[in-house]
């Protein structure tokens, strides 16, 4: 059987892009801890300032996925997201990045002027087609890639969020270079929405072999979708790598705290507006309104809450999104 060494061998060998600055920087959070009155040493991974086309999640992922990309011969990005999507604006950057044609099929209605990540989109020159429900967007975009096809270009086809096998080992990768930050934290915190990034820690600290827990913070899927998502890419993640898939899946709790959507996605709550300011107030730290406020929210009640011990060390991984605050 394949051991976790030999496993985490192949993981690093995966073909990738060098789009950002590794590694992101890990700091700590003494000003938030005092402000909350103590509790658990608190950390935070800067995922915001992997600088490459505004950060964020979605370059981890994406070095990974537009290698393939490039691998089989494609010339057009396609992918889908919301109006103000992070995922699109990461798109966009990287096919300017490497002399692609990018099109993006967004459910929505454009602001006008264009504000946030719709402004940098077209900033990035890819071309943008609007449909009114997110249940349009895969019919969209695969008339989109027809389309294309048939004007003799190559696209590839990009799922939301990049939230593929594939995409998802950005973030087991993302492990590695943490521990050798730091000794491993007992408890992650993040925000999940489509699943990659949190399916991509859980599979990185099992080949790592940490017992460090990785909570989920919900930005919009109730917890049992959003879990279910997360197990189908586990799966499929540990043939990727030859590594047994049953224990990879198995061996790791599967934790996603949905308290904290309010409204639905991308709707600010009481909790995450308290959550923006106070990190911009104890540490000149800035977080987006639509995902890493909802999970800041999220670590902050679990604190309060007494649910982490105060000797161990919780660590936030932030997981980008600033446009969202000019919108």
């Amino acid at each position: 059987m394949t051991t976790p060494a030999s496993a985490r061998a192949r993981l690093a060998a995966l073909p990738t892009l060098d789009l950002g600055l590794w590694p992101t920087p890990v700091q700590e959070l003494a000003g938030l801890r005092a402000a909350l009155g103590g509790g658990p040493r608190l950390l935070v991974k800067r995922d915001d300032l992997l600088g490459f086309g505004f950060g964020g999640n979605k370059v981890r992922k994406l070095a990974l996925v537009a290698a393939r990309a490039l691998e089989e011969g494609a010339d057009t990005l396609v992918t889908t997201g919301g109006v103000q999507s992070n995922h699109a604006r990461i798109t966009a950057a990287v096919a300017a990045r490497l002399g692609m044609r990018c099109v993006l099929v967004l459910n929505g209605t454009p602001p006008d002027p264009p504000t946030g990540n719709a402004r940098l989109t077209r900033l990035l020159g890819a071309e943008v087609h609007y449909v009114a429900t997110r249940a349009e967007r895969s019919p969209a975009m695969g008339a989109a890639v027809e389309r294309l096809a048939d004007e003799g270009r190559r696209p590839f086809m990009i799922p939301l969020g990049a939230s593929t096998p594939l995409g998802a080992m950005g973030y087991a990768r993302a492990v590695g270079e943490l521990l050798d930050q730091v000794p491993p934290p007992d408890v992650i915190v993040h925000s999940t929405s489509s699943g990659g990034t949190q399916a991509g820690l859980l599979t990185g600290c099992a080949l790592h072999e940490v017992p460090t827990e990785v909570l989920g913070i919900s930005a919009d899927e109730p917890a049992e979708a959003l879990s279910a998502h997360v197990r189908g890419l586990l799966d499929p993640m540990g043939r990727m790598i030859s590594h047994a898939a049953r224990p990879l899946a198995g061996a790791r709790t599967l934790t996603v705290d949905d308290r904290f959507v309010g409204g639905g996605y991308g709707v600010p709550t009481e909790a995450s507006e308290e959550a923006i300011a106070l990190l911009a107030r104890s540490e000149g730290l800035f977080l987006d309104p639509t995902y890493t406020a909802k999970a800041m929210a999220g670590l902050i009640a679990h604190v309060r809450e007494g649910r982490f011990d105060a000797g161990q060390t919780v660590l936030f991984w932030h997981t980008g999104g600033l446009p969202g605050l000019f919108v």
